[in-house]
């Protein structure tokens, strides 16, 4: 078959050259080494961890190293289109701290690699699809869906791979006339890849993650442009990632079956291949095995999840860093106040098989990363979260931001500070005592007649004074204590304990559960001092009058 006049034929009002091309999109003026990457999704709607696992190594490889990295949006799909989607994730993503150097913005683009919508980017696409026909690497197929159907029943009959190669690809070698009479006869049609390649064919490939892979060649002839002229995601990133430049391409390795595809396709196309990084799953124990997190079962794949729950940004992002990188965690002990960005990442260190998310470990940086923030950060962060998700509390706190900064202040700063915050969901159980609106009181410990706790809280009135510093207030304490046949010697008590009815811990928790409601908080004397003489007294009287 004559293919200069076939692409012609398909593509007659093509007059752009690939050559064109190249000089309108010229090799990136970067360092030596620079990675040029991207983010590439489909603008489904749904922003999940993994987008941010995949953010934070592209960005990390680009930034690191001088590079740059571009926001493309995939949209070649239209039916799976979610309006709105793309601005939603470009404002998650921003949240957590991947910055894009161009490509789609909120306002439109930025860039001299655009468009960066794949559908304003057909003309683009079909000046190589003319190359491929002109080439013999490319053909028009004219089969129906009911004849795609039909294959696929025999296939399956037969016991064979599925698939449009072979026998089965019936349009791959038809003369030109056929062609011309099925277009005249106003048939649809796709443009299809012609494979060279065998499945007995194996070959070696290296991944920067997965390592070296024995890869089995591909013989399907997929579809390039759909009947609408739109590409497939398959030939659309090929050309976007050679005119962007793109040196590194990132991605799940849900791809990995995709690959020996994209190899031929590049190599027909004439383009460099980038270097592929292909990342495993986030994975999670279900029981005592492992599976991939899951949009169905798992609420915490999506990203909007950690911004309900009140995690902290900056957690969420320490959290990902050590899943990606082990090393991180001894980097951030020896480097506590240092910004993530001095992290020396590496795509050596990522695990081939997929990290493995905790929940609980997650909540424990996420505790670390606030007790290393001043009152300050606190009250800012705390009271966002509020003012999204408990107006009530948010205007509570806005009452007197003085009062609820003293309050976060508690037991902050220092070698050992506090950790009683996970989230900023955490804030108003932790603090709302505080607050007459908010204070409940779970009760007394039990095993302990009322009648001596009575006793204990109505010593305390009588003795108590607020000009007292804490020692003076701590032996007040102790004195009570003793006065009640309790051991005020700590170790007395820890000696010989069935020697004592309870110790002066259990009076300080029964004054505590009568000024805060709660058997845990922090420090009693610092709290009864933010309460006030007038307020603390008032709720140990009335815990009083409770036990009687």
């Amino acid at each position: 078959m004559d293919t200069i006049a076939l692409a012609n034929y398909l593509f007659p009002n093509v007059t752009t050259t690939p050559e064109e091309l190249e000089a309108r999109f010229p090799e990136r003026n970067a360092p030596e080494g620079a990675v040029i990457t991207r983010m590439a999704p489909s603008p489904t709607g749904f922003v999940h961890l993994g987008n941010l696992v995949q953010g934070l190594i592209s960005e990390r490889m680009a930034h690191q190293s001088g590079g740059v990295l571009f926001l493309r949006v995939e949209d070649t799909d239209a039916k799976r289109e979610v309006p709105g989607a793309v601005e939603v994730l470009i404002s998650t993503l921003k949240h957590y701290g991947i910055r894009f150097d161009e490509g789609v913005t909120v306002d439109g683009e930025a860039g001299d690699y655009g468009p960066y919508r794949q559908r304003q980017r057909a003309d683009i696409y079909h000046v190589y699809a003319k190359k491929l026909v002109e080439q013999g690497d490319a053909y028009p197929c004219f089969c129906t869906e009911e004849e795609l159907t039909r294959m696929r029943e025999l296939q399956e009959a037969r016991k064979v791979n599925f698939g449009y190669y072979g026998e089965y690809a019936i349009w791959r070698d038809r003369p030109f006339e056929d062609v011309k009479a099925a277009v005249e006869a106003g048939k649809p049609w796709v443009l299809r890849f012609r494979s060279t390649g065998s499945v007995e064919n194996k070959f070696k490939f290296t991944d920067l993650v997965k390592g070296v892979l024995n890869v089995t060649e591909n013989d399907v002839d997929q579809v390039l442009l759909k009947s609408d002229g739109i590409p497939t995601y398959h030939f659309a990133h090929a050309v976007d990632d050679h005119l962007m430049r793109t040196t590194h391409v990132v991605r799940g390795d849900e791809w990995l079956p995709s690959l020996p595809f994209h190899l031929q396709l590049f190599r027909a196309l004439g383009f460099k291949l980038p270097k592929y990084v292909h990342i495993g799953p986030l994975m999670k124990m279900d029981g005592t095995s492992k599976r991939k997190l899951s949009k169905r079962k798992d609420p915490e794949l999506a990203l909007t999840y950690y911004k309900a729950e009140g995690f902290p940004v900056s957690a969420v992002y320490e959290y990902i860093m050590t899943l990606l990188n082990s090393n991180y965690e001894d980097w951030r002990k020896a480097n506590p106040a240092a910004p993530s960005d001095e992290f020396k990442f590496s795509y050596k260190k990522l695990n081939p098989a997929g990290a493995l998310f905790d929940y609980a470990k997650l909540c424990d940086v996420s505790k670390n990363e606030i007790a290393r923030m001043d009152a300050e950060t606190v009250y800012a962060l705390a009271l966002e979260y509020a003012e999204e998700f408990d107006p009530d509390f948010a205007a509570v706190l806005k009452r007197d931001p003085g009062y609820a900064k003293a309050i976060f202040a508690i037991g902050r700063g220092g070698k050992k500070p506090r950790k009683d915050l996970a989230t900023w969901k955490d804030v108003k159980p932790y603090m709302g005592f505080f607050y007459d609106e908010y204070f409940v009181s779970e009760g007394f410990p039990e095993g302990f007649d009322r009648a001596v706790i009575r006793a204990a809280l109505e010593k305390y009135l009588a003795v108590c004074d607020p000009a007292d510093d804490a020692s003076a207030w701590f032996d007040k304490v102790k004195a009570i204590t003793a006065e009640i046949g309790f051991a005020a010697d700590m170790k007395e008590y820890k000696t010989n304990p069935d020697a004592f009815p309870g110790s002066v811990a259990d009076v300080s928790t029964f004054l505590r559960v009568a000024v805060t409601g709660k058997t845990n908080s922090p420090d009693l004397y610092t709290v009864m001092h933010l309460l006030g003489s007038e307020r603390s007294v008032g709720r140990i009287r009335k815990a009083i009058e409770d036990l009687k």
